[in-house]
């Protein structure tokens, strides 16, 4: 191959990797659950660490929303069920 083929694939395979990644679970804040709850939510659901997902559920606090997980679509849609299920609100958008 030459270099211009070569550097054409992988120009190819970075868009779809990113085309990948552009499904995104938002948390949204409510007045119901508490931060120990929303934290062990995270931590359970979406793996995130227990420093993660303490500064997600601040965010949410401040700002009202924040992602809390990026993916592919078939690994979101189980977890954002399982955020919903645990009473959290939460959107895959």
């Amino acid at each position: 191959m030459k270099a211009s083929t070569i550097e054409k694939v992988q120009e190819e395979t970075q868009v779809e990797e990113q085309i990948g990644n552009n499904n995104q679970i938002v948390l949204y804040n409510d007045d119901v659950n508490t931060f120990d709850h929303v934290i062990d939510t995270l931590i359970s659901v979406c793996d995130h660490t227990a420093e993660q997902a303490e500064q997600c559920a601040i965010l949410v606090h401040y700002k009202g929303k924040c992602t809390v997980k990026t993916g592919p679509l078939e690994e979101l849609i189980p977890q954002c069920s399982a955020l919903l299920e645990a009473g959290l609100s939460a959107e895959l958008v």
